[in-house]
């Protein structure tokens, strides 16, 4: 029997993404930014179908069907419900589309199609094609001798109906990913025009001889959830080559999704359909490019006289070590918090590069899920390496969408001289842990742990939000050197101090943690910050605490299968989300108020995947001053009134009405205002300083300081 306080987690991840996509409506989104969020919603969906909708047709599958524990529905009943809520979202895409690009008009920045172009756009378009785009073409028949080849994922098509010699057959097109996708174009706006509309402006000519009587851009979604667990890995040398073979063989997984833009004639679908083995359910129409990667490169040609009106403004990120002598020491005295992006993560590289250089430094651990390409922490570990200094990396090479790139930095980390392991078969390394052990003249070791909610990766730090804890607390130093040596000899069993550890303590000790504040009914507290809600025994244990009258805020991103509000069983639980200029990524644990409270920040989140197929760490915080930064952090998140929603008690997001009097309130814009604020104070001590040492009896200390050096 369903639950009438839990929803399916595909619809709650539906409803999260159509935010996404009406984020491109809001009035105070810069219009540039508008595309790029229409973008991430196209992206989302399409990593959407590739993945989940991949896992419930290999459900589907099953002579045994698994039932839904969350909405009681079989796989395919699933099927039936996504594919019936697609309509109307391609439909508000389009229009948004459509909306957003009518308003860039006046801006003078014009999205053209080829028989829009004028006499000079066209002749410029031409040379462009013949020089840059034509040798890239390779237009087949199909036909007997002929088939219709292996149409790969994602990838885009034109398929064109021909005719010659009162026969009809059908040619096909792939789309290069060689050639660029956006040509700027002459003219006093900004013209462009995207190379795919001027290939299929010269499909004719691409089949010549043939008399061309449709052409349509189509693109197919395969099933990309492949597991390791049912492949033979021991026909292997080694793991790394096991995980070449299954990307490899990812590429070549059924077909969950066939796009068209614009409608494809009858004759045109039903060929695909037979060909394809697909239905018209799994058939979607949009108006809209079916690939929206056109937007980054496109806001190339717009001039930055007029772009800068059209983006976000550039955030100051605030680096707190900037002008530190020794961030190791400062770390010593105290620990420290980097919150991304409104303070950089060049802090943190930072210290790698100091510790890499640390004659003291003996060894640097880290975990590593996914990396920014040219990595600069790469950098740091390999001169660490190359220093002397033992490296050890667990690279989890089941990093989806990432095992080619971590593949590679594998190879690359191996021949510098690190040490580089690959973690468990069965578990994915999700846990972001770096541990760096020194030992002093004395022969006393020490430690400096880095415990983050995100990735190491410059690029995602710019746009996501976390929390990296620095910390030289030697037992905190004791658990994540237990930890690593654990990781290197395949133990998940290890016990911890400080540290909780998925996929064997951390549930439990949270749970515990609940069922403290259970007992203490109306006195009780919980307080979370995660990404996404589907884990039934978590679900259970805060309705239980709901129903002991314990007040409960949740700041949930994305899915969320548990519906707050519902009298007597979830009323005293209060679900807040937020989509805005950054990804919300951090996960923080409060239990607890005031000396009473016990906090965590952590790499997992309540889902069932990261309490059991994935190792995890969440890590306490100690530190008065971090604490209060975080809880204000909390509570700014929880006021927020522009970018925040509520989750009803239908499960559907409400906007939150802002305090009578008052403008909406954005928590992120409150924290790029403190960034800017740190960044400007920086700058003004450091102006001080540089005056400070100009004088002439401060010259002569520092050329005293330099000599005796």
């Amino acid at each position: 029997m369903t639950n009438k306080y839990m929803q399916n987690r595909e619809v709650a991840w539906l409803h999260f993404n159509e935010r996404v996509l009406l984020e491109a409506q809001a009035s105070e989104v810069p219009l540039l930014e508008k595309l790029k969020f229409i973008a991430i919603f196209t992206s989302n969906l399409d990593e959407f179908f590739m993945v989940r909708v991949g896992t419930l047709h290999d459900l589907m599958l099953m002579k045994k069907h698994k039932i839904d524990n969350k909405s009681d529905m079989t796989a395919a009943q699933q099927v039936d419900l996504i594919l019936s809520m697609m309509p109307d979202l391609y439909q508000k895409r389009d229009q948004i589309y459509q909306d957003t690009l009518e308003d860039l008009k006046n801006y003078h920045i014009r999205h053209l199609t080829y028989p829009e172009l004028n006499q000079e756009q066209k002749q410029f378009a031409n040379k462009f094609f013949k020089q840059r785009v034509d040798e890239l073409m390779s237009p087949q028949i199909i036909d007997m001798s002929h088939p219709l080849p292996f149409l790969e994922n994602n990838k885009r098509y034109v398929l064109t109906e021909l005719e010659r010699d009162g026969q009809t057959m059908f040619g096909l097109l792939p789309m290069s990913e060689k050639s660029q996708q956006v040509l700027s174009l002459p003219g006093h706006q900004v013209d462009f025009i995207l190379t795919e509309n001027l290939i299929l402006h010269k499909i004719e000519k691409i089949f010549e001889g043939y008399n061309v009587l449709t052409k349509t851009i189509i693109a197919v979604t395969r099933n990309t959830d492949l597991s390791t667990d049912n492949e033979n890995n021991d026909l292997f040398d080694n793991y790394k080559d096991f995980m070449k073979a299954i990307v490899k063989k990812r590429k070549r997984l059924n077909i969950v999704r066939l796009e068209s833009q614009g409608p494809l004639s009858e004759t045109s679908k039903a060929f695909l359909f037979e060909k394809l083995g697909l239905d018209d359910a799994h058939y979607m129409v949009s108006q809209t490019p079916l690939s929206m990667d056109f937007v980054f490169p496109m806001m190339d040609i717009v001039p930055s006289a007029v772009k800068n009106d059209l983006l976000y403004p550039k955030i100051n990120a605030y680096n707190p070590f900037k002008y530190t002598h020794s961030i190791i020491n400062k770390i010593r005295q105290e620990d420290q918090l980097l919150s991304y992006p409104y303070e950089d993560i060049e802090g943190f590289v930072a210290l790698l590069s100091e510790m890499a250089e640390d004659p003291e430094c003996r060894a640097i651990k880290i975990t590593i899920y996914r990396l920014a390409s040219q990595s600069k922490i790469v950098e740091q570990l390999i001169k660490a390496a190359e220093n002397g200094i033992d490296v050890t990396v667990l690279m989890e090479l089941k990093a989806r969408f990432d095992e080619e790139s971590n593949i590679n930095y594998a190879g690359i980390l191996e021949k510098a001289g690190c040490h580089v392991i690959y973690g468990f078969e069965e578990y994915k390394t999700h846990s972001k842990v770096c541990l760096a052990i020194f030992k002093d003249r004395s022969e006393n070791i020490h430690f400096i742990t880095q415990l983050g909610t995100g990735n190491y990766n410059e690029k995602t730090s710019k746009i996501y939000t976390d929390f990296s804890l620095l910390t030289a607390n030697p037992e905190i130093g004791l658990d994540a050197n237990d930890f690593f040596t654990h990781l290197s000899l395949g133990n998940l069993n290890g016990k911890y101090k400080h540290l909780l550890q998925a996929p064997t303590s951390l549930r439990q000790q949270f749970l515990e943690l609940i069922d403290r504040e259970i007992a203490k009914g109306p006195d009780g507290y919980l307080f979370f910050k995660f990404n996404s809600f589907t884990d039934l025994v978590f679900i259970d244990k805060l309705v239980e605490a709901s129903k002991a009258r314990v007040p409960v805020k949740l700041i949930i991103r994305g899915i969320t299968c548990l519906i707050p509000g519902i009298p007597g069983v979830t009323e005293n639980i209060e679900i807040h989300s937020i989509v805005g200029r950054f990804l919300e990524h951090p996960r923080v644990y409060i239990f607890g108020k005031d000396k009473d409270m016990r906090m965590y920040i952590s790499s997992a989140d309540l889902m069932t995947r990261n309490m059991e197929e994935r190792v995890e760490i969440a890590a306490p915080v100690y530190d008065p001053k971090i604490k209060q930064r975080i809880i204000t952090y909390m509570n700014r998140q929880f006021s927020d009134t522009l970018k925040g929603r509520k989750v009803s008690s239908t499960g559907l997001y409400e906007m939150i009405p802002p305090i009578k009097g008052q403008k909406p309130f954005s928590a992120q814009d409150s924290f790029i205002k403190d960034a800017e604020k740190n960044f400007q104070k920086q700058i003004r001590l450091q102006e001080i300083q540089n005056k400070a040492n100009k004088k002439p009896i401060n010259q002569f200390f520092n050329r005293l300081r330099n000599r005796l050096k």
